[in-house]
């Protein structure tokens, strides 16, 4: 009994432990990894709407609130409508599997995601950097 509980406590650190990867992003090795994204988003000073929106202050904003994007998806502006929020873990699994979120989006036709949890802690670093 005593070993089950242990192997139930650790599968749980575990789970923690996976769901906290993006705290510890590099902004530096996150601007990198950007460039994959940046044919459809820009950020920085002076970014604009491409493809997708830019993507200054992301981080605490509400989904689908650029009021100058007009090619958010269906599925996209439902669920600003909803309040959902992009937070870290909510941009986390956006770039890890957008397909998975929201199927009728073009970044998830067009962007298969990033598996790599450390390159997503990293983007996620850096988009923090450009949201104060």
């Amino acid at each position: 009994m005593k070993t089950v509980l242990k192997i139930a406590l650790f599968a749980a650190g575990l789970t923690a432990l996976g769901g906290s990867a993006h705290a510890a992003g590099d902004a530096t090795k996150g601007k990198e990894v950007f460039a994959k994204c940046g044919l459809c988003h820009q950020i920085g000073p002076g970014a604009k709407n491409l493809v997708g929106p830019e993507l200054n202050g992301v981080v605490g904003r509400k989904a689908a609130s650029i009021a100058d994007y007009t090619m958010y998806s269906a599925g996209m502006k439902k669920l600003g409508e909803s309040g959902y929020t992009w937070t870290e873990e909510h941009i986390d699994q956006w770039i890890a599997n957008p397909k998975a979120m929201i199927p009728d989006s073009p970044m998830a036709l067009a962007f298969a995601g990033l598996p790599d949890a450390g390159e997503r802690a990293d983007v996620i670093a850096y988009l923090k950097s450009n949201s104060q």
